[in-house]
C-alpha cells in the first residue's frame, strides 16, 4: 500500500517551471509585502535575545507554510509560543541537514547543490506535517524529484541583480539596499509557491 501511495504522489504533475516560480513568487511576496517585511524586521530586532530568538527563527521559517495555505501573515505572530514547541525537532533537523550537506560540499560542490535542493522543502514539511526530521528530509527528496533545476534557476536569476548593482558607480549601493529590502519578501513568496505546489506530491 505504501509503494502504491508513493507511486501516485510521484506521478502528480505540478506547475513549477522557472517562469512560474519567478512570477508567482513576486506576486505572492508583493501580496504580503508589508507583513513579511514587518516580520523580518521584528526578527532582526530580537535575534540577540536567547530562547526568544529560537521561536522567532522557527516562526520566520514557517511563513512560507502559512502563505502556501492562503493564510494572512501577521508579523506579531512570530512571538507565538507555539513555535518554540518545535525547538527540539528544529535543532535535530538542522543537525541532520548540515551533517549530510557538509561533507557533500567539502568533497564535491555539484552533489552538494543537488542535495541542498533535494532537501529544500524538508523544514517546511517538518513544521507543516509534524513528521520526524529524517522523514521530512526523505519526503523532501521525493517531492523535489524532477523540479530541482527549476528551483535552482529561479533563485539564481532572482539573485543576479545583487552583484550587478555593486559595480554601478555612485547609485549602486543604494540600488543594492532597495533590492535587498524587496528581495526577502519575494524570496519568501517564491518559497511559499514552491511548497504549495510540491506539497501536492506528499504521500
Amino acid at each position: 500500500m505504501k509503494d502504491v501511495s508513493n507511486a501516485q504522489s510521484s506521478a502528480v504533475v505540478v506547475e513549477l517551471g522557472m517562469g512560474q516560480l519567478l512570477s508567482k513568487g513576486f506576486v505572492w511576496g508583493l501580496k504580503n509585502f508589508l507583513s513579511l517585511l514587518g516580520a523580518s524586521l521584528l526578527w532582526m530586532l530580537t535575534i540577540w535575545i536567547p530562547y526568544v530568538n529560537v521561536g522567532t527563527t522557527i516562526a520566520l521559517f514557517s511563513l512560507p507554510v502559512e502563505m502556501s495555505k492562503g493564510k494572512a501573515v501577521n508579523p506579531l505572530a512570530i512571538f507565538d509560543g507555539r513555535y518554540r514547541k518545535n525547538m527540539g525537532e528544529f535543532f535535530l533537523w538542522a543537525g541532520l541537514y548540515n551533517m549530510i550537506l557538509g561533507p557533500a560540499y567539502v568533497f564535491a560542490i555539484i552533489p552538494g547543490l543537488i542535495l541542498s535542493y533535494s532537501y529544500s522543502m524538508s523544514l517546511y514539511i517538518l513544521l507543516d506535517k509534524e513528521l520526524s526530521p529524517s522523514e521530512a528530509l526523505s519526503q523532501s527528496n521525493k517531492i523535489t524529484h524532477g523540479y530541482k533545476w527549476s528551483l535552482f534557476a529561479a533563485k539564481v536569476i532572482s539573485f543576479l541583480p545583487f552583484p550587478l548593482f555593486l559595480v554601478i558607480p555612485e547609485v549602486g549601493p543604494y540600488l543594492f539596499s532597495i533590492y535587498y529590502i524587496l528581495y526577502f519578501p519575494f524570496y519568501l513568496g517564491l518559497e511559499a509557491y514552491s511548497y504549495a505546489q510540491l506539497s501536492k506530491r506528499l504521500s
